[in-house]
C-alpha cells in the first residue's frame, strides 16, 4: 500500500519538520506520478505548484525523505537514480525500463541467502533492497 501524500505530510509534522511549500510540491508530485521520477523530473513539475521552488531544495527534500523512509530511490543504469514513495513498511519493487512506472511487491523470500552471504563474507546485514527492472505487462503490448 503506498503511503498517500497527505500522510507523508502528517509524518514530517510529527517527526517536527516544517511543511513549507516547496516540501508539500514535492511530496505531492511523487504521489501524482505513480512512477518513479528523476530529481530533475520532480524539480519541472513541482515548479508548476510552487514556481520559486529550487533544484537544490528538491535534492535536499528527496533526501530527506529518504532518509526517513518516507520515499524510496530507484537505482537506474549508468548509475542515475529516481525517486517514489515508500510503501507502509518494507518495500520492495518491480520497475519498468520503458515507462518507469513502479509496482510495489511484498515477500521476499532472502533470509537464507542473507545468513550464507554474512557467513561467506563476514558481513553483518542490516537492510537490503530488492528492486527487479523488466517490462511492464502495458508496455509488452
Amino acid at each position: 500500500m503506498d503511503i498517500a501524500a497527505i500522510e507523508v505530510l502528517g509524518l514530517l509534522s510529527q517527526l517536527g519538520y516544517r511543511l513549507t511549500a516547496p516540501r508539500r510540491a514535492v511530496v505531492s508530485v511523487l504521489q501524482a506520478a505513480g512512477a518513479w521520477l528523476t530529481p530533475e523530473a520532480v524539480h519541472a513539475r513541482a515548479a508548476k505548484i510552487y514556481p520559486r521552488i529550487g533544484l537544490v531544495t528538491v535534492y535536499r527534500t528527496l533526501g530527506l525523505l529518504t532518509e526517513l523512509e518516507l520515499a524510496q530511490r530507484v537505482h537506474l543504469e549508468g548509475g542515475c537514480h529516481g525517486y517514489a514513495l515508500a510503501e507502509v513498511g518494507h518495500g520492495h519493487h518491480l520497475v519498468c525500463q520503458r515507462c518507469h512506472r513502479v509496482v510495489a511487491f511484498s515477500g521476499c523470500d532472502i533470509d537464507g541467502l542473507v545468513e550464507k552471504l554474512e557467513t561467506e563474507t563476514g558481513f553483518r546485514v542490516e537492510d537490503h533492497v530488492l528492486e527487479l527492472v523488466g517490462v511492464c505487462p502495458q508496455c509488452q503490448g
